[in-house]
């Protein structure tokens, strides 16, 4: 199964390139792309701009997993975006839903640095293998 993991307000070529792959796939293939929404309570006219820092904390890394690239001797997995750059916590707080959940529970501050510690182990866990070499 193909399946990728796209943000165009990130990387456009990227999401570009999954459409191309996943159409060009000869099995199921599954997108997951991105969206930003109103609820989250941030004017729409910067929701890429939004999509870039979700993928810059590491909230939302891109990838490509291509089973066909290990019949030809590569790794099926490529990373489309780079380590986080971003605070998760610092950032997460300008979104309504992280606003209302530290306003229900000021300890839910502990839990935005426990997410972001989570999403640094994810990108090292995905970075690493994609840096695997077939033997």
């Amino acid at each position: 199964i193909y399946v990728a993991q796209v943000s165009l307000g990130a990387n456009a070529a990227a999401t570009v390139k999954a459409f191309v792959e996943a159409e060009a796939y000869d099995g199921p293939a599954i997108i997951i792309a991105y969206s930003h929404c109103i609820a989250q309570g941030f004017d729409m006219v910067n929701g890429l701009e939004h999509q870039k820092i979700a993928v810059e904390t590491g909230h939302f890394p891109l990838y490509r997993y291509n089973p066909q690239l290990a019949d030809e001797g590569k790794n099926a997995l490529q990373l489309d975006c780079k380590a986080p750059t971003q605070s998760f916590a610092e950032t997460a707080v300008k979104e309504n839903r992280f606003k209302q959940l530290l306003t229900l529970n000021p300890n839910a501050a502990a839990m935005l640095q426990s997410a972001e510690k989570k999403f640094k182990e994810n990108f090292d866990m995905l970075q690493n293998l994609a840096n695997m070499t077939k033997s």
